[in-house]
């Protein structure tokens, strides 16, 4: 899901992440939001483990998002040292966040 200021302003559907972040870059011309990556709690994992790598940072860096959440443990980052060090030369944040799920 993209965030800006509290509010969703796009969500992943079955048409995937890149398509989804390419909408969220159209709606939100001013820049500044965040993707959050986290699977579903009925996610099976078996089948479709949430997955980021240089091409989702190359192009959240294109629809001008400043930051990435993911959820520890249950999303692979391919090339994981190519992907910080390019969110890092284009300033978007990699954040890990684990939701309490006993709320």
């Amino acid at each position: 899901m993209a965030v800006l200021d509290k509010n969703v302003i796009a969500v992943e559907a079955v048409e995937g992440t890149n398509a989804m972040i390419e909408r969220a870059g159209q709606l939100c011309k001013v820049g500044g939001w965040t993707l959050i990556k986290v699977s579903n709690v009925r996610h099976d994992m078996r089948l479709d483990v949430p997955t980021v790598g240089t091409t989702t940072i190359e192009k959240l860096h294109a629809a001008r998002a400043t930051a990435l959440v993911l959820e520890p443990g249950k999303t692979i980052i391919l090339e994981k040292a190519k992907v910080l060090e390019l969110a890092d030369r284009y300033r978007i944040a990699v954040v890990g966040y684990a939701p309490d799920l006993h709320l």
